[in-house]
């Protein structure tokens, strides 16, 4: 996350959508008192100013909008610009499965990617309720349940949905492609059977939906 008081933005950081990329392009045009929130080099330099504020939630790298009520007012949110990445939900869900399988912290969803198949790990109740109850624009949400984004950054369509937040910022901003990426094939459909593929379909189904991701069209099962 970061938040640039003097730019007048806010950048929240679903997790695996390519938002390290987008922090690092960020904070190469930081600002002084920006406030950058996560892992990124210029973060951590200033990861002890941010131990010292408050907020309604937890700071870190992957905070919702509502997280950080008390450190920003409800004026600047609604007056900032505010954005985030998504990401085809689908890809989404291989990247995730496999940073988990790399990850060492104690946690239920860790012990699942570690101990099961792609397939048995979309199949899991826990795994489908717990991205079920976070799409996207649940990231956004103030803490009076409204919306606050004016632009979600598809990370397929980066040309034109970065547009309007370089209108914004007033500079191109250039993301380097990889990033923080897993160990994983790139063709995300590789992972997939007809079974895993609708299931996932269902899970994200109202992201799907609104962020014109498509079908199985490109597929064959």
């Amino acid at each position: 996350m970061i938040i640039s008081h003097g730019r007048r933005y806010i950048f929240v950081h679903i997790p695996k959508t390519g938002g390290t990329a987008m922090a690092l392009a960020l904070e190469q045009r930081a600002m002084a008192d920006d406030i950058l929130i996560g892992d990124t080099p210029k973060a951590l330099r200033r990861r002890r100013r941010v131990k010292t504020m408050q907020a309604a939630g937890r700071l870190w790298k992957h905070a919702r909008l509502r997280d950080i009520d008390g450190l920003v007012t409800p004026q600047q949110v609604a007056s900032y610009f505010v954005f985030t990445l998504v990401r085809n939900p689908w890809d989404r869900m291989v990247s995730y499965y496999h940073w988990l399988q790399a990850q060492s912290f104690d946690h239920a969803a860790v012990s699942l990617a570690q101990s099961l198949s792609f397939a048995d790990f979309v199949a899991h109740p826990q795994i489908g309720e717990s991205i079920r109850a976070g799409p996207y624009g649940s990231y956004v949400q103030d803490t009076t349940g409204a919306e606050r984004c004016d632009a979600f950054i598809r990370l397929e369509c980066l040309e034109a949905d970065l547009a309007p937040l370089e209108r914004h910022l007033g500079f191109p901003v250039a993301l380097t492609p990889g990033v923080n990426a897993s160990d994983r094939a790139r063709d995300y459909r590789r992972y997939y059977d007809a079974a895993t593929y609708d299931r996932v379909g269902r899970i994200c189904a109202a992201d799907i939906a609104r962020f014109g991701y498509s079908g199985r069209s490109d597929l064959s099962f």
